[in-house]
């Protein structure tokens, strides 16, 4: 006769409790929109707007996801794989898996520790990071934290005094490759700010202070933490943060809208390594950067947060590929939000994907252990799509394995 007690205990399994508040909301997170979801519950409405908005309709900003999301793939079946071989090489560099983590200003915000917590990241997974001009944390302190690959950002700053010295200190610090933003002559109208009447850092009002009491966990330790600065041009006279700045205010009267062709001549004769121009959106001007010999674009529209009705990044992979013919190393930036989406970028064309938004979402989530836990993501993914598309490393991807 069945024992109804011992088929209970046969089904029956209690977790034992989580000691860590953080690895508990992890435990819930299975992809990049749980970890949105997380992070949207846990910041303050205007840093997490600030993160997840894009400029006007922010119709750019979706398109970059739906192009990955309209590719398909053609798998290929009984290819004998023994094994899966992520490994890439970015600028002569190896590489984890051909994935950058993209400059982002203002990471702070989502989690003290800010750039820190994702150089250090980066750092044990094996990829470059690249370090925002505006970021809140200096390049001297993500250099003391990393031994990993460092890229720094920067923009054309009417004041190319404050340019070189940042460049300086940027080889100083053993950084491997410039990347020079093109796509900001001046700011997108990025209207959840506007109504937020959002500034950096946050301003202390009414309204900030109902927003902290609901999100009591950032506020805690929002001030028991050293104020949020423009790490990078602190000392200067160009306005770090110390007061609270309209971001459009500061971008358009400290940001050069005469950038051209030629300050990239300027920049070579600053900077000994690589050059990455970031903001690429055309196949003309993909090809002239490989003319005048960059070794690397981006192509990126600033993930939708500049102009709404730019190109998707990844629909112009495939057709700059073919254009400039591997004479530049190619970047697609935006819209990747699986370890799959990597996979599709590489097999269109691409060197490698790069993004920024998927690790702000993971840092407000869970801090330095959500950055780790979406790169452990990133690379099974890869994994898995690789050998379930039946293609064994990533110097076999290309077009043969996608519908596009």
């Amino acid at each position: 006769m069945p024992n109804p007690i011992a088929t209970l205990r046969s089904v029956i399994q209690f977790k034992s409790f989580e000691r860590s508040a953080v690895e508990r909301r992890l435990a819930h997170a299975a992809n990049v929109d749980d970890l949105r979801r997380i992070a949207r519950r846990r910041l303050p409405g205007g840093d997490f707007d600030y993160i997840d908005g894009a400029a006007e309709d922010e119709r750019t900003l979706h398109a970059n996801a739906d192009a990955f999301a309209q590719c398909g793939f053609v798998p290929r079946v009984l290819r004998g794989l023994n094994s899966i071989d992520t490994s890439a090489t970015i600028l002569g560099k190896p590489s984890s898996m051909p994935f950058i983590f993209a400059p982002t200003g203002f990471t702070r915000i989502a989690d003290p520790q800010g750039e820190l917590a994702v150089a250090r990241a980066a750092d044990r997974a094996g990829i470059p990071y690249a370090l925002s001009t505006l970021g809140t944390r200096s390049i001297e302190e993500v250099r003391a934290v990393s031994d990993g690959r460092l890229m720094f950002q920067v923009y054309a700053w009417r004041d190319r005094g404050m340019v070189k010295e940042m460049v300086q200190r940027a080889a100083a610090a053993q950084y491997e490759a410039l990347m020079l933003t093109v796509d900001t002559a001046v700011l997108g109208r990025r209207e959840r700010d506007v109504r937020r009447g959002f500034s950096l850092p946050p301003k202390i009002g009414l309204r900030t202070f109902i927003d902290g009491a609901v999100h009591p966990s950032w506020t805690l330790q929002f001030i028991m933490n050293e104020p949020i600065r423009f790490a990078n041009v602190v000392g200067s006279d160009k306005g770090d943060g110390a007061s609270p700045v309209n971001l459009s205010d500061y971008i358009n009267s400290q940001f050069d809208p005469a950038l051209s062709w030629a300050d990239i001549d300027w920049l070579r004769e600053q900077w000994d390594g690589p050059i990455i121009v970031k903001g690429i959106q055309s196949v003309d001007d993909a090809v002239h950067a490989a003319d005048i010999g960059v070794e690397a674009i981006a192509l990126s529209n600033h993930g939708g947060r500049q102009l709404d009705g730019a190109p998707a990044a990844f629909s112009l992979v495939a057709p700059v590929a073919d254009a400039v013919g591997g004479r530049t190393e190619i970047i697609c930036d935006g819209g990747v939000r699986r370890g799959s989406d990597i996979v599709k970028a590489v097999a269109a064309g691409a060197t490698c994907a790069m993004a920024g938004r998927p690790y702000l979402y993971a840092l407000g989530a869970g801090g330095e252990r959500g950055v780790d836990r979406l790169l452990q993501w990133f690379q099974g993914d890869m994994e898995r799509t690789m050998n379930l598309i039946g293609c064994g490393d990533v110097a076999g991807l290309n077009r043969s394995y996608l519908h596009l």
